[in-house]
């Protein structure tokens, strides 16, 4: 009979190293089980009785002897996508969760998820759940996810439950994306406007700014005003940019604070193309968080909570907790969210619909679709605006350099003759 060599904990969370015979591995297993241990690792031996532990333990010694010095990784909320998909592609094959995330450990080759999937799996190997594992990794996973696998974990749903996350996750990324990929074509317009005027200004117009002297004619209004503008950004370019940056720098620390976040949120809502898209920011938040917290047996009290923390806009934030508090005293949710006046008239004729037809979570999913649609249709129109907006202003800049160019070479050409 094989025999088998391991390291387990106890109850008291005591480590203990042993070995014993058992037909199978998966015996072994539920020998250790019967016990009362938790294994943290199992190995089988054919070897002579004793020898499977020191051979284990010589291995172990040597591993650790060899083992190249372990780089600090830091770990952050973006891993987490990544290691719940893992996970289910491993645990709707067939796996558990703790042998998924065993099995990560060992062959995940990117350093973050590899350090990620050994500290749960550490703590599952001290007897901890899955959800309670990932409460030690608060930079990873947030309030929402844990109390999601927690609830999947109680009810026996744990892939449907990493199913919905991977897919809200998955969603939310796309988002992301979406909103960076609109605003780089005009950081890009931005920066070969810049390229450009740096050039007439400093390459250009100190040559013209010669060959005009050299003439002694007379000049008109707006070369000189160019020349003046050239000659400004010469001597004292580097100051304005410096002020600028400071500013920025200072305006940004400002709106870091509870209070400045808030103002600058509420200049935000009044901006015409801005406050519309920050209204269908909030609404698209809301209802793909409450949709899913809702579908996985999370209470309404600690749903709408978690949700109201998804919410960026500080303004719309304080409108959702007075509107939570509302329902928590027993007013419908359609009702509560009346009084905010931060959300259309639409949504909340689809949420008292879904509520007076006990179909919350499709209404809700129903219109996570239409304000994703609406948000995308949103960051194109940006990108158009703040595109054709640079794209402007840069033919503006030539422009007028071209033409105070040329009119300055047809006036001194008529006062020479």
């Amino acid at each position: 009979m094989p025999t088998f060599a391991y390291s387990a904990r106890n109850a008291a969370g005591q480590s203990l190293q042993a070995e014993l015979e058992a037909p199978t591995r998966k015996d072994a297993l539920r020998m250790l089980a019967s016990r009362g241990l938790t294994p943290v690792n199992l190995s089988e031996y054919t070897g002579r009785p004793g020898a499977a532990h020191k051979a284990g333990a010589v291995a172990a010694r040597r591993a650790a002897e060899t083992a190249a010095p372990v780089a600090v990784v830091k770990l952050k909320r973006s891993h987490r996508l990544p290691l719940l998909s893992a996970l289910y592609e491993l645990t709707t094959s067939g796996l558990s969760a703790g042998e998924a995330v065993r099995l990560l450990s060992v062959r995940v080759k990117d350093p973050a998820i590899h350090t990620l999937c050994s500290g749960l799996w550490e703590r599952i190997g001290e007897g901890a759940t899955l959800s309670g594992a990932m409460a030690q990794f608060p930079e990873v996973f947030d309030e929402a996810t844990l109390n999601l696998m927690q609830a999947g974990e109680a009810t026996g749903n744990l892939n449907e439950v990493l199913s919905r996350i991977i897919a809200h996750l998955t969603e939310q990324r796309e988002l992301q994306r979406q909103l960076s990929a609109a605003l780089a074509y005009p950081i890009f317009l931005t920066c070969v406007a810049a390229g450009v005027v740096l050039f007439f200004l400093f390459f250009l117009m100190p040559k013209l700014n010669v060959l005009f002297s050299s003439l002694h004619g007379d000049v008109p209004l707006s070369t000189r005003a160019l020349l003046a503008l050239a000659d400004f950004t010469l001597h004292y370019g580097l100051i304005v940019v410096i002020a600028a940056v400071f500013g920025v720098a200072s305006f940004w620390r400002w709106r870091q604070t509870e209070s400045g976040r808030r103002k600058t949120d509420e200049w935000m809502l009044k901006v015409p193309l801005l406050g519309p898209f920050c209204v269908a920011q909030t609404v698209l938040a809301f209802s793909q968080t409450l949709s899913v917290l809702l579908e996985n047996g999370i209470t309404t009290s600690e749903a709408l909570r978690m949700t109201e923390r998804q919410i960026g806009n500080r303004v719309h934030r304080e409108a959702f907790d007075v509107a939570t508090g509302r329902v928590l005293e027993g007013e419908a949710l359609s009702q509560a969210l009346i009084r905010t006046g931060c959300f259309p008239d639409l949504v909340l004729d689809q949420l008292a619909v879904g509520e007076n037809t006990g179909n919350v979570v499709p209404s809700l999913r129903k219109i996570a679709i239409a304000f994703q649609r609406q948000v995308s249709g949103q960051l194109k129109v940006f990108t158009s605006v703040i595109g054709s907006g640079v794209l402007m202003t840069v033919f503006i800049f030539v422009g007028f350099i071209a033409f105070a160019i040329v009119n300055a070479v047809f006036s001194l050409s008529a006062s020479i003759k």
